[in-house]
């Protein structure tokens, strides 16, 4: 047994993990290029209250290039709530900075990109319910802040696609919000099956064994809790009906331990018919896009038009009464 299924000392690393990665942000920022620099987006800043305590957000408004004219500040726009990676432990929230600016500009919405709590500080079910709390603001709180809360979708890459998952489970539960689309991005969907007993097509994939003994126990670190649909919804331990759930794009990376996790759990959307896509990516890791600028590209571009055309169905019309 790894040193690190010791809560305490995985908890001791993962505090360790959080304060290099605020530096090695920072550093690798420095005369490095902006990724998608063509992608412009008015940027500014909410705090969210919620019972887990205030969650900062950073918005990101579409820019009429054009006019050189922000047009974020039209209520009919759709909103799309993001939220990042880092295994449930560390604060990343700027290196989702390049997807949201894409998203804004691409798929004229506005994105709201969460910085939510993390472990061991905050731990599990902390983060999945800060993350729905937030989401409910948001379409509460539209007119206040410039969109239309009616028209939302959700996201995020790696853990943040788990929580955007354990979003969309809450609203089923819950019946409310409405959620127009979730995307999930190389998701971590099974917490039960450890990253060891994982199969990755790559000879050396990006999360290693002892990653997930750091992430897992820092975050949830009572195993039985692990098999909580919050947590892992692609987990045979999860058999509720789904019916209902907000559709959802899958996306899976073809060399990534995390790959099974997501094709899981696209297998049980589609059986409720609740997948709109699944696409494995070919020949690429766990979190390519901060490398892999082409393929970066191709799958936001991908992203953006799923939720050009969601708005297009939801955007209201002139019989609309509010219009009338």
């Amino acid at each position: 047994m790894s040193v690190l299924s010791n809560v305490h000392v995985a908890s001791t690393v993962a505090l360790g993990m959080q304060r290099l990665s605020a530096v090695g942000v920072k550093l690798a920022a420095r005369g490095k290029p902006t990724p998608f620099p063509e992608c412009r987006a008015e940027i500014s800043e909410v705090v969210v209250p919620t019972s887990v305590g205030p969650a900062r957000a950073v918005v990101y408004r579409p820019v009429d290039q054009s006019a050189g004219e922000s047009a974020g500040g039209a209520p009919s726009l759709p909103v799309h709530v993001n939220f990042h990676g880092g295994g449930y432990v560390m604060r990343d929230v700027q290196l989702d900075d390049p997807l949201c600016r894409y998203l804004a500009a691409e798929a004229g919405v506005v994105v709201v990109n969460v910085d939510y709590v993390v472990a061991p500080q905050h731990r599990f079910p902390a983060a999945p319910h800060q993350a729905y709390e937030v989401v409910r603001w948001v379409t509460e709180h539209g007119d206040a802040n410039g969109w239309d809360g009616t028209r939302l979708t959700v996201g995020g890459q790696s853990a943040g696609g788990a929580l955007a998952a354990a979003v969309a489970r809450q609203a089923l539960e819950q019946g409310d919000p409405r959620i127009a689309l979730q995307v999930l991005h190389y998701p971590p969907l099974d917490l039960v099956t450890h990253a060891r007993d994982k199969v990755a097509a790559g000879t050396n994939p990006l999360i290693k064994p002892w990653m997930g003994d750091v992430f897992d126990n820092a975050y949830i670190p009572d195993p039985a809790m692990r098999a909580d649909r919050l947590a892992s919804p692609a987990n045979a331990a999860d058999d509720a009906d789904l019916t209902g759930i907000a559709p959802a794009v899958v996306l899976t990376c073809e060399l990534d331990t995390l790959r099974g996790d997501g094709e899981a759990y696209a297998r049980r959307l589609q059986a409720v018919g609740a997948l709109v896509a699944h696409v494995d990516l070919p020949g690429v890791d766990h979190a390519y896009d901060m490398n892999d600028l082409d393929t970066a590209r191709r799958t936001y571009a991908f992203i953006a038009e799923r939720l050009r055309e969601v708005a297009q169905q939801s955007a209201p019309t002139a019989q609309d009464p509010g219009l009338a």
